[in-house]
């Protein structure tokens, strides 16, 4: 309810700041063919992110359905409330991973799981390199600084603790070990969830699988660069090309946020702010607001459910799955 408020707040006081009918002529002037360029990139973009994903798993062949669980998961991230479509993401291939027999149902939950904690924290890291560039070129709004702030702080603790699991299993078995003796069915349960999640480190500590996380992060970042700065000619601003990266520096600072599904308002007022940087009118960066949201989240929508008939499950059975099992 928190995120629903938060959402509908945002998106009021949006539209109670702009002339609606100056709103309504910028929409009116859009050049569709620079959507449609927008729609492409921001797909292959998300195209880019599962292949990606594919090296964030131990050496081996390539895990099944990575492609339909990140569609789908992004999908349900557009239509469910609390960020679920990360847990779809886990259920969708971690139930492919059991039906090819390599892991149990335990073993895929937290195999899957413990990639997407490196992914998030890789990904949160590009966001506070983007801002902090940001920050030596042009004014940045104080609040997106102290949100910056907040996130590396969160940064620091992540891969710190992605360190000590990696670099000192032993140690870390042993402080859980101890924290958990006195129960011993929750520390055989903890023991096992550890070593499967620091399997799924493997990815990042393979040396060989480098190359590859550092060619797909940049094309995971880059491809959704060019469609904010295709969006950008699309509502006819002639900003340069880093503007797209302050776009998606700005909206990623504000789906952290708690919202509605689909980030209604704070993906708004993220990429509303990030335009008047630049000196852009409010009703104008509204207007690219509504267009980049909606280029991103019908799409994405679209071909999120076409995976999810492919694979014969429902988001109702993803949520209530017992993934643990």
């Amino acid at each position: 309810m928190v995120g629903i408020a938060i959402s509908l707040g945002l998106f009021a006081y949006l539209l109670s700041s702009v002339d609606l009918h100056e709103l309504g002529r910028q929409l009116s002037a859009t050049n569709w063919a620079w959507v449609t360029v927008a729609v492409i990139v921001g797909l292959a973009g998300l195209w880019a992110r599962a292949r990606r994903w594919r090296w964030l798993f131990p050496p081996g062949p390539e895990p099944p359905g990575i492609l339909s669980a990140t569609m789908i998961g992004y999908m349900a991230n557009n239509v469910l409330p609390l960020r679920a479509g990360e847990v779809v993401r886990v259920y969708v291939l971690g139930r492919r991973l059991r039906e090819s027999e390599r892991t149990t149902g335990a073993q895929s939950f937290w195999l899957v799981t413990a990639t997407l904690v490196v992914e998030r924290v890789l990904d949160s890291l590009v966001i506070v390199l983007m801002l902090a560039v940001l920050v030596l070129m042009i004014p940045v709004p104080r609040v997106v600084e102290w949100a910056a702030g907040v996130l590396f702080a969160v940064d620091v603790v992540g891969v710190s603790a992605l360190v000590l699991m990696a670099r000192a299993p032993g140690f870390c078995r042993r402080l859980l070990a101890r924290l958990t003796g006195r129960w011993p069915a929750v520390a055989r349960t903890i023991m096992s969830i550890f070593d499967t999640g620091l399997r799924g480190l493997d990815g990042i500590r393979t040396l060989s699988h480098a190359p590859r996380l550092v060619l797909w992060t940049v094309l995971v970042w880059l491809l959704p660069a060019t469609a904010a700065w295709a969006m950008l000619r699309a509502v006819h601003l002639d900003l340069p090309f880093g503007a797209g990266f302050t776009v998606l520096a700005f909206v990623g600072v504000g789906v952290s946020v708690p919202s509605a599904p689909g980030y209604v308002g704070v993906f708004h007022a993220a990429a509303t702010a990030a335009l008047e940087v630049f000196g852009v009118p409010r009703s104008t960066a509204l207007a690219y607001a509504l267009l980049f949201h909606a280029s991103a989240i019908v799409p994405i929508t679209v071909v999120g459910w076409l995976f999810l008939l492919r694979e014969h499950v429902s988001l109702g059975e993803a949520r209530r799955a017992p993934t643990v099992a």
